[in-house]
């Protein structure tokens, strides 16, 4: 007996097309025009968010079997997926704010601060909060996955235990006193100081540096598009806004890897 015939695969089909262009539901009634392209534009982010944790999750994986090599490409493809956010910004600011102030109420109090795979994002690069931890704690989905992210080596973790396998006396420890920084300055200050000699090391510092400037650049934008928009309105999940943004400007992931350049040519600590 032959088969049963199974039509092709199509592309609609693969990539789910017709569910995918169901899931963006506008509250305004009718419809504001803007609207549509609000959530399209988070709806994306929440994907690359997605992708970018894939990724990193597999740079994690790399370092720990010392893969370098693979590890600093991932990264690369890491900032190209940053430099696609920095351009959706731009999409957002073709709405103008009277537009947007016309459908923001039907928002609340739902807010981008609510996010989980932002504080992913967050938590799986080094910088874990237990603040945002206990933020999540009445989503399940949300807090089981930050909870995992909170226990789980991050990348700046991994990245450290990279550098004593290879020798350098990096202090052990999530947080460093002010000595251990010192310690550990003097120990990337050699890298820094003969990128041809630690090449593979150097290329992790440099991958790793433009995510978390990359990171930055994302922030201050994200941070003047609200005011362009919103001003200094509170928040529709009650936050304070852009006073709050503003504060979250300076946060790293890899403070050292910036701080070294402040020592380069100055010799031995």
């Amino acid at each position: 007996m032959s088969e049963p015939y199974q039509p092709a695969l199509t592309y609609g089909e693969y990539l789910k097309v017709p569910e995918l262009l169901r899931l963006q539901v506008c509250l305004s009634d009718p419809p504001h025009h803007d609207e549509l392209q609000f959530i399209i534009v988070h709806q994306v982010y929440e994907l690359w968010f997605k992708l970018m944790l894939h990724e990193i999750d597999e740079v994690i994986h790399r370092l720990h079997r010392d893969d370098l090599k693979t590890a600093v490409r991932l990264m690369r493809r890491v900032v190209e997926i940053q430099k696609v956010l920095l351009q959706h910004i731009e999409v957002l600011e073709t709405m103008r704010p009277q537009d947007f102030l016309e459908f923001r109420n039907n928002l609340k109090p739902a807010s981008g601060f609510q996010s989980w795979q932002f504080r992913e994002l967050e938590f799986v690069s080094g910088l874990k909060d237990e603040a945002f931890l206990e933020h999540h704690r009445h989503d399940a989905v949300a807090f089981e996955r930050l909870q995992k992210r909170w226990r789980e080596p991050s990348l700046r973790d991994v990245f450290f235990d990279v550098l004593r396998r290879h020798g350098f006396r990096i202090p052990e420890g999530r947080h460093f006193d002010e000595g251990e920084r010192q310690q550990c300055l003097s120990e990337l200050l050699k890298i820094h100081e003969a990128p041809d000699e630690h090449a593979d090391l150097y290329q992790l510092c440099e991958a790793l540096i433009d995510y978390d400037e990359h990171f930055c650049l994302w922030r201050d934008r994200h941070v003047r598009m609200v005011e362009r928009v919103i001003g200094y309105k509170r928040g529709t999940g009650g936050s304070e806004g852009v006073p709050y943004l503003k504060r979250t400007l300076e946060r790293k992931f890899f403070p050292e890897l910036w701080a070294v350049r402040t020592h380069l040519g100055e010799g031995a600590y």
